[in-house]
């Protein structure tokens, strides 16, 4: 995924608890990392986080994200994340609202917002979840942040133009990219549909700015093979 273009590698760990999937753990991490220079963007679908944010750390997570439906204290679990020397985010659900991370925004440097129930992939995204976007993206703009607000779930040729121009400026893809014949020819395929996400927004009045956060357009490839 590297040498075909991925900017990052996304993996997904998922407890069989706070999603209904067993997925993998900071030994898999720790191999990704071996073998990979890229960034490693560790999307924690689990109870009780903080347990585990000093191990997926260790292993070689530079990203590492909790959501904020499944902790008690956010503020501190993305202060634990920075404190272990690896990039805080926020994770959302599709049905969690926005008013989970109003307080702890400041403390995130991403914010993940799925597009698909969590736990399984070859999900079809939920088109309302591009409102919640937009919503983020003004929300960052009027305070001035750089928050990079990243999506996953249901992301392909067919959508990932909405989602940039939606606001979104990281870009998890599974089975949309695992899938193709050539993985090269499929993200070159996918950052022209960025492209034109992007220049589809600046021309609409009103529309969100998807350069706000540096112009970060990353397809990042999913750990888990969806």
């Amino acid at each position: 995924m590297e040498n075909a273009g991925a900017d990052w590698i996304h993996v997904d760990v998922m407890d069989g608890h706070f999603v209904p999937n067993l997925t993998m753990g900071p030994m898999t991490v720790e191999a990704v990392r071996r073998v990979t220079k890229i960034p490693v963007d560790v999307h924690l679908m689990i109870e009780c986080p903080d347990l585990f944010i000093e191990r997926f750390a260790e292993a070689g997570a530079t990203h590492i994200s909790v959501h904020a439906e499944s902790v008690v204290h956010l503020n501190r679990s993305l202060q634990l994340v920075r404190a272990c020397g690896a990039h805080p985010g926020i994770a959302l659900g599709p049905a969690a609202p926005l008013a989970l991370l109003e307080w702890s925004l400041d403390y995130a440097d991403y914010v993940l917002l799925l597009s698909v129930n969590p736990g399984f992939g070859g999900q079809e995204f939920q088109p309302r979840v591009l409102v919640k976007i937009r919503t983020l993206r003004a929300e960052i703009k009027r305070r001035g942040m750089s928050t990079i607000i990243q999506s996953d779930g249901g992301i392909n040729l067919k959508t990932i133009a909405d989602f940039a121009a939606a606001g979104v400026d990281a870009f998890a893809v599974g089975s949309a990219l695992f899938g193709a014949d050539n993985y090269a020819s499929t993200i070159d395929a996918m950052r022209r549909e960025i492209a034109r996400g992007l220049t589809q927004a600046s021309g609409v009045s009103g529309a969100a700015d998807g350069n706000a956060s540096g112009g970060v357009a990353r397809p990042g490839a999913h750990g888990n093979n969806r």
